[in-house]
């Protein structure tokens, strides 16, 4: 994969998500690099039909969610939720936020999140409700909302489902920030590198998973986040019938075969 837009050409500016394949992997890029990436309404929206669109695309296996400019993403942006005051706003903002965030769970396609800049607020939560994340080393992360008075709720949702609750509540309490190695000890990030490497690692990456069967990657993304909300004998029990079902099919019948004849599996 070609490596993911810093700094824009004149004549980029107009899109504010940008989404370019390669091959079985689909970069969306977030595309507000004067305002660090902000999360606008609009562009909320545009994450939202993006997923939709790539959830139906059987050519894409992976997905690569990265930010334009200086920035990963700023979280929302707070001078739209000023010019629109009332709760009713605030609340339709914060649940719309809510269901695209959801929706990056809910693809089938594994989603990886490429780091560098800052990843501030809902930037951080977006980065805690990706599968995973690969951050340059000049990355930085905070829920930093309480240094505004705003208590960052509904990021603190995505966090505490990826680092420990001392640490979660640590960084939700003082907004401070912490760096992508320190991310990394956490759990909110898989990987980190050097910020020229950044492209090849997270290219790796995603080529590694785009490699394996479709079928299984699907039933698997699904059912490791549906089983870690469930009682270990329910989870169990879904588990078990899921790969039940992924037994029977085609991909892992060959892959089987391939493994018992000592030979490389040909997938479809």
């Amino acid at each position: 994969m070609n490596a993911l837009p810093n700094a824009l050409p004149a004549g980029q500016e107009d899109g504010i998500l940008l989404r370019e394949d390669h091959g079985a992997v689909a970069a969306l890029t977030l595309n507000r690099p004067r305002q660090f990436n902000a999360l606008s309404r609009a562009m909320i929206a545009e994450l939202q039909r993006e997923l939709h669109a790539i959830a139906d695309d059987d050519s894409v296996r992976v997905v690569v969610l990265a930010g334009a400019g200086r920035a990963f993403c700023a979280g929302h942006d707070l001078k739209e939720m000023r010019a629109n005051a009332g709760r009713d706003a605030h609340e339709e903002t914060f649940d719309q936020c809510s269901a695209m965030m959801m929706s990056l769970v809910g693809l089938p396609q594994p989603v990886i999140a490429r780091v560098h800049g800052i990843a501030t607020a809902a930037g951080c939560q977006l980065v805690g409700m990706c599968d995973l994340a690969v951050a340059s080393l000049d990355a930085r992360f905070a829920v930093s909302g309480v240094n505004l008075g705003l208590f960052c709720s509904t990021p603190g949702v995505a966090l505490s489902r990826n680092v420990s609750r001392k640490r979660a509540m640590e960084m939700l309490l003082t907004g401070d920030f912490i760096s992508a190695q320190t991310a990394m000890e956490y759990g909110l990030v898989n990987r980190v590198a050097a910020p020229g490497e950044l492209d090849r690692v997270t290219d790796e990456l995603a080529a590694a998973i785009a490699a394996k069967p479709r079928d299984a990657v699907r039933l698997g993304k699904q059912l490791f986040y549906r089983q870690v909300e469930k009682t270990m004998p329910d989870a169990y029990h879904d588990a078990a019938r899921v790969m039940a079902g992924n037994m029977m099919c085609g991909d892992t019948l060959e892959g089987v075969d391939a493994f018992i004849e000592k030979r490389k599996p040909n997938w479809r």
